[in-house]
């Protein structure tokens, strides 16, 4: 395998399925199955989901709510959707450990860096809920910071587009899509990919990012063998 240990980021959104809120199961069971496929190659597993199919907090604070208690809204989110997909990958006969930055022992284990490591050697899927435990901090900030401590190889992001393109390609059919690009070409192009402070911190520690379709069914497990799938951000 090209890769040993990664780690998956997963927006809430793309739990919905075709939804327009929650959780939908089908969506959920297949992800767990394109997972199983890596976690059978012997890949070390970890997972950031986002929120943002239940509640998002800069969305809240936008609406007059204050922003540290919205954020704190969209942390426990990340939980709910924590345990659906970890839920979601024992039914596919997958180890689990779910953790999270702020302390709910009685449904997860507290993010503890060393014990999150052993878990992965022992071949189990950990999940990280919780964001980073902080307001104003997003998931993308938390996966980066969780895949540094990890010590990942790469960070898959996992969307519903199939790469980088030099504008939203549902919008603009014109929309050209790179294969590679490097993190000072992103910066310097304004192209969305992750929020400036994951983006940063994911260049400054070069660790590198793949945006995939992970709606298409194989591509985790191409992109795990060295297949050139989406795009892949490098230093």
């Amino acid at each position: 395998m090209h890769y040993k240990r990664i780690l998956l980021k997963l927006s809430g959104e793309a739990l919905m399925g075709d939804r327009q809120y929650g959780i939908d199961p089908k969506r959920l069971d297949d992800y767990a199955k394109e997972i199983k496929t890596i976690i059978d190659k012997g890949v070390e597993v970890a997972i950031v989901i986002g929120g943002g199919n239940i509640f998002r907090g800069i969305s809240g604070a936008s609406k007059g709510m204050d922003r540290v208690q919205a954020d704190h809204m969209g942390m426990l989110a990340t939980v709910i959707n924590g345990l659906a997909l970890q839920s979601s990958c024992e039914d596919n006969g997958m180890q689990t450990r779910l953790q999270s930055a702020i302390k709910i022992n009685e449904v997860a284990e507290p993010f503890i860096r060393r014990k999150a490591i052993r878990h992965l050697e022992k071949g189990r899927v950990v999940i990280f809920g919780g964001g980073t435990g902080n307001p104003y901090f997003t998931t993308d900030s938390a996966a980066v910071l969780r895949a540094i401590e990890m010590e990942a190889d790469v960070i898959l992001k996992g969307t519903r587009v199939d790469g980088i393109y030099t504008s939203d390609p549902e919008r603009n059919t014109d929309a050209t899509k790179f294969d590679f690009i490097s993190f000072d070409d992103v910066l310097r192009k304004g192209l969305k990919v992750m929020d400036t402070t994951a983006f940063t911190l994911s260049q400054e520690n070069q660790l590198p990012i793949i945006v995939f379709d992970m709606n298409t069914p194989g591509n985790l497990l191409r992109i795990i063998s060295g297949e050139k799938i989406g795009t892949k951000v490098n230093l």
